[in-house]
């Protein structure tokens, strides 16, 4: 792989938008790819697929779920078309980029995303070696070869393949080897991401023997009315917001056994209001609950 600033000069791309040049350049290479705001993020829906309305939800599991013409729904829009890419209902995504994002598993291939030095050693104690690409806290280890993707299959380290985007940061080094069985496994031993309606919380008995605190109705109301509003407000990064109050509602109320169906209900009701799909929903659930060992 030769780096996009070895391309060949074309003034007519010479002109475009850097990301663009590059997401171009990759999908030449047969790297689905779409572009990312600052902080990593997708672009949000339109207008006329926020909250799913394009119907969207069932087919996640392939790129391309409906045939709006923006860049919606972040990784399923990644695509190797360059008249979709240079369209222009891409154009004011790629001016506003801040990165450029692809979609492993559409290329066939699979990235171990290494997010610390302890990630990185294990990595290199258990894994075979492969196409390393440093990013701004780890390594990206690149397999050829597609599988299902998984969040913290170990601590710090994530599988990014199918239904799932990796930024592009550059080509790396040394060469791409096959998927190993032993990255496979890593998302086995991660198991099924539970859907949230089904999660029971197990309650603990009070360390004095007394009634919870988080049972006084205000208490419990008042924590649920400020994440619906905090997600109600969040700006764009609709993403990280829901994730983070997802986070805080858990780790107040989730290991006293207060929170019922009906308020997670409530949280991802507010959420699905704001634009975030079910599936996005369950994933921010899933990777709280991971993160407080629940």
């Amino acid at each position: 792989m030769t780096h996009p600033t070895d391309m060949p000069r074309d003034p007519v791309r010479a002109a475009l938008p850097v990301h663009l040049q590059t997401g171009l350049w990759l999908a030449e290479l047969g790297l689905p790819v779409l572009p990312l705001r600052e902080g990593k993020l997708p672009f949000g829906n339109c207008s006329a697929c926020v909250k799913s309305a394009c119907g969207d939800r069932p087919n996640m599991k392939a790129a391309g779920p409906c045939q709006c013409p923006a860049p919606c729904h972040g990784w399923a829009a990644a695509t190797i078309d360059p008249n979709v890419l240079t369209s222009p209902a891409w154009a004011r995504a790629w001016r506003q980029a801040g990165a450029v994002a692809y979609h492993p598993g559409g290329g066939s291939f699979t990235v171990v995303d290494l997010d610390d030095a302890d990630a990185i050693t294990w990595a290199r104690q258990n894994l075979p070696a492969t196409k390393t690409v440093p990013t701004p806290r780890g390594e990206h280890w690149i397999y050829r070869g597609a599988m299902q993707s998984a969040n913290k299959v170990r601590p710090g380290i994530d599988i990014k393949s199918l239904a799932a985007y990796a930024r592009w940061y550059d080509p790396g080094t040394g060469a791409i080897t096959a998927l190993p069985d032993d990255v496979r496994a890593l998302a086995t031993k991660a198991g099924p991401a539970p859907r949230p309606a089904a999660h029971s919380i197990t309650v603990p008995t009070p360390a004095n023997g007394g009634e919870c605190r988080h049972r006084t109705p205000a208490y419990l109301e008042r924590g649920i009315a400020m994440a619906e509003q905090r997600i109600k407000e969040a700006p764009e990064a609709i993403h990280n917001a829901v994730y983070r109050m997802f986070l805080a509602v858990l780790s107040v109320h989730g290991r006293c056994g207060c929170l019922t169906d009906a308020h997670i209900k409530r949280l991802f009701t507010a959420a699905q209001d704001k634009g975030e799909s079910l599936r996005h929903c369950e994933t921010a659930w899933t990777n709280a609950l991971t993160t407080l060992g629940m």
